[in-house]
């Protein structure tokens, strides 16, 4: 049997629940007490979890309804003040979806969060006083600050503190490498409390933007027309592209018609495998074959080998328990509603879960991290192979594995890059979300770090990720999308006049809702409206790849020559046929030409 032990902690009558944030009045809360509740067990079930020990619960009760949250799942808390001047407390979630405002109508505000405070830290934003992030007490390595893991020096301070002051940077939970992007305060920044009655107006006023190092002031340009793009037809004859050897004759023209149209899913499972590295462009059928046999030994070892630990070894290592842990935990709600994945005792989830475990020998430095199921059940279901899967996958991370590293600095970079675009495409709209607290557009962090994987369907990001993976017209085609989206969002958005709350509940809404072919061609429109500019500022350009920066004299971990091409007796290997498309020498590149 298992028991469980409840232990009162905190209670407070006379909390109100505020129903609706734009009209504050009587009509619109309902009365109801709030108390944290500690939650114990034991008995002869073991704990498999991956979670740091017990989870507190707050809770509202009234005669209305009731609704409950574990502390550990709590993301921020806010201070707002509504129309008739009273305060609440605005609690969201790690899911990204805020709960009621509650009214403390005969105080005990400040013993709710001393209560809270022995479970969890709440660090203040440094650019919102009214706001504050919630992170657990025993967060170890992944609690370092921007300080100590050395992203920024003091000169950048302020334009740090204005990319972080949306604290929404995940919108759904359990991303334990990834959300703590957004943790700790700033160098020198002031520890508040969450009662304290800090403005926000009392903050560092960032410098103008012309004085942020390493930034450019992006003005108003004038872009000149839209033009309007189709979709092809996907590639459906993959023959017709090969010599009498095997060879792929002419990889750009396969990437430019997989850009255009996608694959028939017939070819997927070929053509896949290219788009990913797991075979050389130019190799024959014959050392493909060899390449898939030394490939199959390799994975099989690495298999061997975490196969091999044994029960007493695990129990001395903690790291491999805990990828363990979240592996089985994570593969039990991957992609469910597929047939392939779908019911209990299904060998497509033992596969998910062998690959997952296998890809932590690989990547042991890395490891697993919450999101790459979501990365890994399309690739499965498309080569129906354990093998074939696990090589499209170390592709696919070769491309995305930054966004998974503990420092998120790629993802940082990425979402400025996003704020570059769309302050170019439509400062209306960068501006309105700069009125609503939201101008550093973390609530796109999913689209970007998953490839959109939960905003479509399945069948869907089949399709936009084989175009993706082409790279066409521009490694940061995904952010051109991203801006797709947010344009088409643009009249909801400033119509309905949405505030820092409910642009994120409207933009976590929109899952399952956007047309991928009509997004695919927006991106596509303003890739070309873009560069047709004769103005384009610098920023814009190098975010598009038609200008390489000045600093980028390193090469990119993308020059490295492949694993696989050793295997190739070909002195060219890879040769220019497999280079990146529009990979030019010079410093300025001419935009792309398509069939």
């Amino acid at each position: 049997m298992f028991y469980v032990i409840h232990q009162l902690i905190f209670e407070k009558e006379g909390v109100y629940l505020h129903t609706n944030a734009k009209r504050s009045n009587q009509d619109t809360t309902i009365p109801g007490f709030i108390r944290i509740v500690e939650r114990d067990g034991e008995g002869g079930e073991e704990e498999t979890k991956f979670d740091p020990g017990y989870e507190p619960d707050w809770a509202v009760i009234n005669d209305w309804g009731s609704f409950s949250l574990p502390l550990s799942e709590l993301y921020s808390l806010r201070r707002a003040r509504f129309s008739l001047g009273r305060n609440f407390l605005v609690l969201t979630t790690r899911g990204g979806d805020p709960l009621p405002p509650l009214h403390f109508q005969r105080g005990g505000a400040r013993e709710l969060l001393k209560a809270m405070q022995r479970y969890i830290r709440l660090a203040p934003s440094p650019m919102d006083g009214r706001l504050f992030l919630a992170y657990p007490h025993d967060s170890g390595a992944l609690s370092q600050s921007f300080d100590e893991l050395h992203l920024f020096d003091d000169t950048s301070a302020d334009l740090v503190s204005r990319f972080i002051q949306d604290p929404y940077a995940t919108t759904f939970g359990g991303f334990s490498k990834v959300t703590n992007f957004f943790r700790g305060a700033l160098p020198h920044t002031h520890q508040e409390s969450p009662l304290s009655n800090r403005s926000p107006q009392d903050a560092h006023c960032p410098h103008p933007a012309d004085e942020e190092p390493g930034f450019e002031l992006i003005t108003c340009v004038k872009l000149g027309p839209r033009p309007q793009v189709k979709r092809g037809k996907p590639l459906d004859n993959w023959d017709q592209f090969l010599d009498p050897e095997g060879r792929v004759i002419d990889p750009q023209k396969v990437k430019e018609l997989v850009f255009r149209g996608g694959i028939v899913p017939s070819l997927r499972r070929e053509v896949w495998k290219f788009l990913l590295g797991f075979y050389p462009w130019n190799s024959t059928t014959k050392e493909r074959e060899d390449i898939l046999r030394v490939k199959t030994d390799e994975y099989f070892r690495m298999k061997v080998q975490w196969k091999s630990v044994s029960e007493e070894q695990e129990m001395r290592n903690s790291l491999f328990r805990g990828y363990r842990s979240l592996i089985e935990r994570d593969v039990n709600r991957t992609d469910r509603h597929n047939s392939f994945f779908s019911g209990n005792e299904n060998p497509g989830l033992a596969l998910l879960h062998d690959v997952l475990m296998t890809y932590c020998m690989y990547n042991f430095d890395l490891g697993y991290v919450q999101g790459m199921s979501d990365l890994l059940s399309p690739l499965l279901f498309v080569t129906q192979n354990e093998v074939e899967s696990f090589w499209c996958l170390t592709g696919f991370m070769d491309l995305v594995h930054q966004n998974f590293e503990e420092s998120q600095e790629a993802m940082k970079q990425q979402l400025l890059q996003l704020s570059v675009l769309l302050r170019a495409l439509d400062p209306e709209l960068c501006d309105y979300l700069d009125s609503q607290d939201s101008g550093s557009l973390c609530f796109c962090f999913r689209w970007l770090l998953i490839w959109f994987k939960r905003e479509f369907s399945f069948e869907d990001i089949l399709s936009l990720w084989e175009v993706l993976w082409t790279r066409l017209p521009c490694e940061n085609f995904h952010l051109l999308m991203a801006s797709s989206i947010l344009e088409s969002q643009k009249e909801e958005l400033i119509g309905s006049n949405h505030d820092f709350n409910s642009i994120l509940k409207h933009i976590n809404e929109l899952t399952m809702k956007l047309d991928l072919q009509s997004i695919l061609c927006g991106a596509e429109a303003i890739y070309l409206q873009l560069t047709h500019c004769k103005e384009l500022p610098l920023k814009v350009q190098e975010v598009l790849g038609l200008r390489v920066p000045c600093s980028s004299s390193d090469e990119s971990p993308n020059s490295e020559p492949k694993e696989t091409d050793t295997l190739l007796t070909q002195s060219e290997a890879r040769g220019a046929s497999s280079c990146q498309p529009f990979n030019g020498q010079t410093p300025q590149r001419t935009p792309p030409t398509y069939p």
